[in-house]
């Protein structure tokens, strides 16, 4: 396989591939906080902020993966109050945001934080995840950050491990606690990879 095209942002007509892809990978981590599929799909539409992705594309320009990342401004994928109610109504809306605020949260406002990274399954092994990684360096790179972050969930040994194999280090670790059967995981990693 030809290595993949790394551009900046996300083409209008991969906008439909990329929520697919997103809830592909992501689906089963928060299923029970975003689903059923149409409303999480209804709300990444939503909020799914372009200018914060890294999308790489075969030579023939379909879309083989993503990568989003967090700054203090904002994230890829993440709405206000405002976008969840209007997809899930108020009730539906008001403990899933409660949910989300009861998240670990490492404080670090200033930091660059990848925000997901999702490959085409049957495009994986193949590269893509390592390029992708690779771009979101150099982007935080190019914005004077001096080291880019990471959550990976304790039920993804296969994700930390491509981490590790880029340079991340493990560097804390979070607890689910009560919230664990909401996101099907009771653990998460929190590694750093300097960019010096």
């Amino acid at each position: 396989m030809a290595p993949p095209l790394i551009r900046p942002g996300l083409l209008p007509e991969h906008r439909e591939a990329a929520i697919a892809l997103y809830w592909t990978a992501f689906g089963p981590k928060l299923g029970r906080l975003l689903g059923p599929a149409a409303r999480a799909r209804a709300y990444l539409d939503r909020v799914l902020a372009p200018e914060q992705l890294i999308s790489a594309l075969s030579p023939e320009g379909h879309l083989l993966g993503i990568a989003g990342f967090r700054l203090a401004t904002g994230a890829f994928a993440l709405g206000r109050p405002a976008d969840t109610v209007a997809v899930y109504g108020r009730l539906g809306a008001l403990w899933r945001i409660a949910a989300f605020h009861l998240l670990p949260q490492e404080v670090d406002p200033l930091g660059f934080r990848i925000d997901g990274i999702a490959v085409v399954e049957a495009t994986r092994c193949q590269g893509i995840g390592a390029a992708l990684i690779g771009a979101l360096c150099d982007e935080a790179r190019s914005r004077g950050f001096p080291e880019i972050r990471l959550d990976v969930a304790d039920a993804n040994p296969r994700a930390r491990a491509l981490y590790e194999r880029q340079g991340f280090v493990a560097c804390g670790r979070d607890r689910m606690g009560v919230l664990a059967p909401l996101f099907g995981f009771v653990g998460s990693t929190r590694m750093v990879r300097p960019l010096a």
